[in-house]
């Protein structure tokens, strides 16, 4: 089901996009919660320990930049992992910095139920072919990465037959 809106052409196109994207997102992952759910990890708290898994210690923050969250939220979300004993905090010599890194435990959990979730990610995606795959994760970039109003200006105004 579409907007009820009645605006622009334009207004009304970004609006049905916008909401088949975030219902397409919450559909898959409701579909995918049940594996990590059923661990008692939260999506936030698996995808710390997924990060954390793949890429190592990291700063708090730059965790919650890789998870797109806030610092007052990342901070819930490790806090909650450490009191469960998935990770452990250490400061540096500056004790503003303060690296997450994982423990035995999180180590154990994070490689056991992560095999369980890609398999599940790739069977809901098979829905799509592998160009179809490939077209999806370039427009979501594209989304993600918003307007530049610069490059829009350049480009609006750049003279015909110019160069970019």
């Amino acid at each position: 089901m579409g907007t009820c809106y009645r605006g622009t052409r334009e207004e009304v196109n970004a609006l049905n996009t916008f909401i088949k994207l975030m219902r397409a997102a919450d559909s898959l992952a409701s579909r995918l919660s049940p594996v990590v759910s059923s661990t008692g990890l939260t999506m936030s708290q698996f995808g710390a320990l997924e990060v954390l898994f793949h890429l190592g210690p990291l700063c708090q923050s730059e965790l919650g930049r890789k998870l797109l969250r806030s610092g007052g939220n990342i901070t819930m979300v490790v806090d909650n992992l450490e009191r469960r004993g998935l990770v452990r905090r250490e400061r540096g010599e500056d004790r503003r910095f303060v690296s997450v890194h994982l423990t035995t435990e999180g180590r154990q959990l994070i490689q056991k139920i992560f095999p369980k979730h890609l398999d599940a990610l790739v069977r809901e995606m098979r829905i799509l072919t592998e160009a179809e795959q490939k077209e999806l994760g370039r427009l979501c970039k594209k989304i993600g990465k918003g307007f530049d109003e610069e490059t829009e200006c350049k480009e609006r105004f750049r003279p015909k037959g110019g160069k970019k």
